[in-house]
Formats: structure tokens, sequence, C-alpha cells
């Protein structure tokens, strides 16, 4: 019978269970980083699905635009028949260029030569010319004009309007060449190296000073060694230079050469294109996402300017240079030129002057210095940081610190890291190994004080809480010396069960929301997705910032104008000292300034950054803010702010406290709240009896009220007490009104930053 009650009350507890589980409960939320990381994984294998479909058609276009253009030319070569011949060259041609001095003489090659190779990047100036005819008849201060009418005779206005596009030709004052020269192939596929002639490629980049923009433009051409003539084809991305009609540029001398020096660079093409398709490379060239601001074509054309050093010695030095054996050569002479970039249907001319080379394998061994030294600047700033954190590892320590410097800092460092990854993907070849090293330093940098920026927030983040307004109970009214009669406070109502909520209240199912509600609810509910979200949002800006010439050089004053800004603040307001050490405040300082000076300062740096004239200034205001830093650990937090200004008050852990009744058998303050010992009083500390030690007349009634009537609650510590500052330094009165033992305090601070028996925040002691 007991067994069978015993079974009905264990089956009518489960029906409640059973009850209890049919009540609709709330869906467990799915993991946010999960989603996000399936989303990326979509995205990743579904995006630029449409670009490399696109790249591959091009591909396949170009391939089929050359295989033609070779066939007919080939046939031209032959004397069969074919539907193209090379143009004669322009008559007009030579006197405009004779005007600006781009044909070189040959020289004596015991005194003087020309460089070899000019493979490199090359930055100079750009003076603009209106050449079309309605401003040439207006301008008569142009001496070359006249030949300039006649290179200019017939041109179409209309298609001069069409293919001018949106360029501002006018504020466009600076060119820069980026070249790779190589020797022509034979008909046999193999590379001639005695020939005087080389191919040219490159990009040719106008720079618009006022808006900063770029205008790119392919460059297709030819070197003649013998002169230091360069000549050829330049123009927009989508539109495709024809290099067969390369020999309608050059004099009659070289022409002979140029055409049999086609036919087997379109074949050479023809097969690395076959390749790159059938390799699945279909990568799309970044230049083709650009709008293009122009349809005019240009004929560039180059005089390499002669150096005072003997033929001989200048192939010593290209040997030397493309094939390294340790040998002993001159040093590389200035590399310089002068050119003209001229389009004749639009009548635009540009002569380009005050140009400064420098070669490519001369530009890689700059780039690994730099890498080097910038490597070594992140590894001292990262020995440093670690030696600080582990100076500053408690939360006594840490709460000193201003979690916005390590922001600030760390932010930088992702942008640092973003950039030299980027700046190893464009310098192909061994120099991008070297940026490695200092973009993996840069890398952990960033970690490591993400990491310890999110440890300062989460160990300040109670310092801005509000208690709420403790309510006194009766028993704290009769310890506080409270009548007897006084109105005890009403009892705490009984919590009733909530009712169930209606059915208009409740939340909508995730089932029935949309994604995007349902992204904005997890967002707002979810301090994960939130850290993914900030963390998206944080790598978005960062790649703006790289992309944005503008943008980085705003970055780059905000940020390093305010590293030790936010601990200078922080210092002033909390009555405290930084807590950092001198050590890692000059060094960080110096390593930070030696970074951001290098490109701000210095003219020829790696990515030929121009010069600031604002950079001193902010060296300046780096440097002020760590002697500030400095000085504020060793003057006082707020020396340099008046006495009306300084907000900064901190807490006394000792105020004046009630003497314990002397004839009470232990003389103690009471028990502390972490060791639970008692607090004693030094008996050779007290005064005669009925006075306390703060050296008060009062007299103590047993129950501890003075004959004045005053209260002797433990609380009453400006009125009557413990007041010698020796005595008051054995104990320390929180702000929550707990008692503890000096040392036991101090040794609890170091480890948090919270009352040990209420978790309530405390101030340092």
């Amino acid at each position: 019978m007991d067994n069978r009650s015993r079974d009905e009350e264990t089956g009518e507890a489960q029906n409640v269970t059973n009850n209890a589980q049919n009540i609709p409960q709330p869906r467990q939320r799915p993991s946010v980083p999960s989603f996000l990381i399936l989303s990326f994984i979509l995205f990743m294998l579904t995006s630029h699905n449409g670009d490399e479909f696109l790249a591959r058609h091009q591909h396949q276009d170009a391939l089929q635009s050359l295989q033609w253009q070779y066939s007919n030319y080939t046939a031209w070569m032959n004397g069969t028949e074919s539907n193209f011949t090379v143009p004669g060259r322009d008559p007009s041609l030579s006197p405009l260029l004779d005007a600006f001095g781009v044909q070189g003489p040959q020289l004596d090659p015991f005194q003087s030569s020309y460089y070899l190779n000019v493979t490199g990047f090359i930055h100079g100036s750009a003076q603009f010319y209106n050449i079309s005819p309605p401003a040439l008849a207006a301008n008569d201060s142009l001496v070359w004009r006249p030949v300039a009418e006649k290179y200019t005779e017939g041109i179409n206005m209309t298609t001069l309007v069409e293919n001018i596009g949106d360029w501002n030709w006018t504020s466009t004052k600076k060119v820069s060449l980026s070249i790779v020269e190589k020797k022509p192939l034979g008909t046999d596929g193999k590379v001639v190296s005695s020939s005087e002639l080389a191919l040219v490629h490159g990009h040719i980049e106008l720079t618009d000073v006022v808006s900063s923009k770029v205008l790119s433009l392919e460059l297709e051409g030819v070197h003649f060694l013998s002169n230091g003539s360069i000549a050829g084809f330049a123009q927009s991305s989508d539109l495709p230079i024809d290099i067969r009609l390369l020999a309608a540029l050059v004099p009659e001398s070289g022409r002979n050469e140029t055409v049999h020096t086609i036919g087997p660079e379109l074949d050479s093409r023809i097969t690395k294109l076959k390749n790159i398709i059938d390799a699945g490379i279909v990568d799309q060239d970044s230049n083709q996402d650009e709008d293009a601001h122009t349809a005019c074509p240009f004929t560039f054309f180059a005089q390499i300017h002669p150096v005072p050093v003997p033929e001989f010695l200048m192939q010593e030095l290209e040997e030397e240079i493309q094939n390294p054996s340790g040998i002993t050569t001159i040093s590389p002479p200035p590399l310089s030129m002068t050119g003209v970039l001229v389009s004749k249907e639009c009548g635009l001319l540009y002569e380009i002057t005050e140009t400064e080379g420098l070669r490519t394998r001369t530009f890689f061994r700059k780039v690994t210095t730099y890498a080097g030294f910038a490597a070594i600047a992140y590894f001292g700033i990262l020995v440093l940081f670690s030696r600080q954190v582990e100076h500053s590892r408690t939360p006594s320590g840490i709460s000193r610190v201003s979690k916005w410097t390590f922001l600030a800092q760390a932010t930088m460092d992702s942008v640092s890291f973003a950039g030299h990854i980027t700046f190893a993907i464009l310098a192909a070849g061994r120099p991008s190994l070297s940026l490695i090293a200092p973009a993996f330093l840069a890398c952990m940098l960033f970690v490591q004080e993400a990491q310890f920026f999110a440890l300062v927030n989460q160990i300040q983040g109670p310092e801005d809480y509000t208690p709420p307004p403790a309510t006194q109970t009766p028993n704290q009214i009769a310890v506080d010396g409270g009548s007897a009669d006084a109105t005890p406070t009403a009892p705490a109502s009984t919590p009733t069960p909530a009712t169930p909520p209606s059915s208009t209240n409740t939340s909508q199912s995730p089932q029935s929301m949309s994604f995007f509600r349902f992204f904005i609810h997890h967002v707002r509910t979810d301090p994960q997705a939130r850290l993914w979200v900030s963390l998206f949002l944080f790598l978005t800006l960062i790649v703006r910032v790289i992309l944005s010439p503008f943008l980085s050089t705003v970055f780059v004053a905000a940020t390093y104008s305010s590293i030790w800004l936010p601990q200078i603040i922080r210092s002033a307001r909390r009555g405290r000292s930084s807590g950092l050490s001198k050590e890692y405040v000059v060094g960080v300082t110096v390593l930070r300034l030696y970074g951001a000076l290098y490109f701000l300062m210095c003219p020829k740096n790696v990515l030929d950054v121009e010069s600031r004239s604002w950079a001193p200034l902010l060296a300046i205001c780096v440097i002020l803010q760590a002697g500030m830093v400095i000085l504020q650990d060793t003057i006082g937090p707020s020396f340099f702010l008046p006495e009306r200004f300084k907000a900064a008050k901190t807490y006394n852990y000792h105020p004046p406290m009630p003497l314990p009744d002397p004839e009470s058998p232990e003389q103690s303050l009471g028990d502390c709240a972490i060791c639970m010992d008692a607090i004693l009083v030094d008996p050779s500390l007290r005064q005669r009896k009925g006075k306390s030690f703060d050296g008060s007349n009062e007299k103590f009634s047993n129950s501890g009220g003075s004959s004045s009537g005053r209260s002797g609650g433990l609380l009453n510590a400006m009125h009557v007490g413990v007041g010698g500052a020796t005595a008051r330094k054995n104990y320390s009165l929180a702000p929550c009104h707990h008692l503890f033992h000096t040392e036991c305090l101090e040794k609890w601070l170091a480890i948090k930053n919270i009352c040990p028996h209420c978790r309530r925040p405390l101030p340092p002691l």
C-alpha cells in the first residue's frame, strides 16, 4: 500500500514536471560566432564568382585578339596577303620632340654613357600644355607653337571633346613611372642579349594635386640603348595597346630592328596567356575596377640623361645588379630623364622634368633595410609592453592605467600590420619576405594590446557603478545612537508570484523573424555578437584608412597626438600616478615616433610619401605628453592644475574612529572583514581617560554616546574617535562601512578592487 501511494505521488510529480515542460520556454539562441563564421565561409565561397567569370572571358578575348594580331603581323612580315601594315612616322613629330630635347645623341663610350636598364621607379613633375588648335591660336608665349600647330593640324574637335573625359588635366602636376625592361626574343624564343633595343612595359600615373586622384595609363614601348631614347604608347587599361604600331614611333634607323622584335614578343605573350588560362589563374586586374577617366590615346617619348661614367663601367654595374657576385663596382649614378607625354587626338601635352629614378634592385634593398629597422622597432615595443604588463599585472596597477592609451596603440598596430601585409603583396619577390617580419610583430603587438585593453576595461568597469541608496534597518538605527522609540522601517513586502505575460507582450518567435530583424535582435541582446560586429566595423575602417591617403593622414595625426593624452587626463582626474614605468613611456615614445617621422619627414622613404610640414609639431606634442606623464609620477598627478580645478578627491580610509570602552575586556575597534581577527588599539597611544585620540575633551558614557548628546556610533568619525595619524594607519574603513586591517586590505586590493564582503567597488588605497 505504501508502495502504491508512493507510486501515485511519483506519478503526480511526473505529471507536474511534464506540465511544466509543456509550458513554452524561451528558445535558446544559436551561437552567433558560429553563424557569423558560416556566413563568412559562404561569402568567401560565393563572392567574386562574377568577377572571375568576367576575368576569364577577358583573358579569352585578349587571347583571340593577340592571335589575330600575330597572324596578320606574320603574314605582313612574310609578304603574303594581310590587312595590316605599319604606317610611317609622322614627319611633324621630330621637330616637336627636338623642341623638348627628347632625342639624344650618340656618346663617346669612354667618357660618358646612358643607363642600359631603367627597370624601376621614376618620379617627376609634369607641366601641362593645351595644344588644341584653338588654344594654340590664343597663346603667343610658346616658342614651339609653330611646330605644335603643324603637329595638331586637322584634328577632329568633336572627337576631342568626346575622348577627353572628366579628368582635371590642368591640376595634374606630378607623374610617376613604373617600368620593367627586358631584352627582346629571337625567332627561336631565346633572349637576344646582344640587341641594342629593349622592350619596355609598365605604368604611367598622373596625379591631380588638388583631389589627390591618380590616372593610371598602361605603357608599352621600346628603349634604344645606344642613344638612351624611349618611345611608346600609353593608354587607359580598358583600351588595349597594339604593340605592332611601335615601329611607327621610332626613327627610321631603328625601324627595322623594332619590326623584327614585335613578332616573337606577340608569340611569347600568346603562350603566356594560354598558360594562365589553362592553370585557372584568372585574377582580375585591379585597374579594371576603376572607371575610365579618359579615352585619349597618348604617345610617350623620353630621353635618359647621360652620366659621366664610361660605358664598360656601367655594363659592369648592370651585371652586378642583375647577378650579384660581390665584386666592387662604382656607386650607382643618379637616374633621371626628360620626357613628353602627348595626345594628338585630344590636344594634350605634358612635359616631364625634374625626374628622379630608383632602380628596382636598389628599391628592393631599400625595402629590406626598412623592414629590418621596422622589425627592430616593433620588437622593442613588444618587449617594453611585456615588461609593463608584468609591472601592472595586478588590478591595483591596472586601475592606474588608461585603457584608451592602449586602445589607440592597438589601433595603430592594426593599421601597421595591414599596411605591411599590403606592401608585401605589392612588392612581390624577395622584399615581400622581409616585410613579413614587421607585419608579424605588429600583429602580435596588436593582439597583446587588444587583450590588455579588454582586461583593463573589465577591471575598471565597476568604477562608474553607483550603488542604490541604502535604507537603514532598525538595528542600524540603534547602533548609530538613535532613540529607542524610533519608528522602525517597514519590512520588505513579500514577493508575489509573477503573472505570466500576456500574449500581446511576448516577443516575436525566431521562426517568424526576418533575417534583418534576427540580426538586429542578436546584436542588441548578445554581447558577443556586438563584439563581432564591432570587430567587423573596425576592420572595415582599417581597410578604408589604408586605401585613402587623406584618411591615413588624419589617422596618423589623431592617434599619435593622443598616445599619452588619455593617461594624463585619467591621472589628473583620479589623483593617482599612471603606474607606467619610465622606460616604457620613453621607449614607446621614441620607437613610435621613429616609424611615423620616417614617412612624414624623410623625403626618400620607401613609399615616396611627401614630407608634411606639421610633422615636427606632432613629434613635439608626443614628447611633451610623455614628459607630462613622467612629471605626474614624480611631482603629482595634478601639479599643472590650479587648486580650484583639481577635481580629484581621494577617499580617506583612515578617518577618526570612536575609542573602545576602556573597561571592555578587548580593546578593539571590531573584527577585520578579511582575516576576521580583532583590530586592536595600541595601548601606548591611549591618552588619559575621557579624551579621544584626536585630542577632544568629550567624555563618553558606557553606551558610547558623548555627554553633549552626540551619537557615538561607528560611523560618527568626524567628531570623536581615534585621531592620531599613526594610530589610524592600522585600520581602514571602506566607503561601504566595512572595517579592515590596512595590511589585509592592501593585499586584497592587489587582487581585486571590490569589497570582499559586499562586492562594491573600492577606491584606491
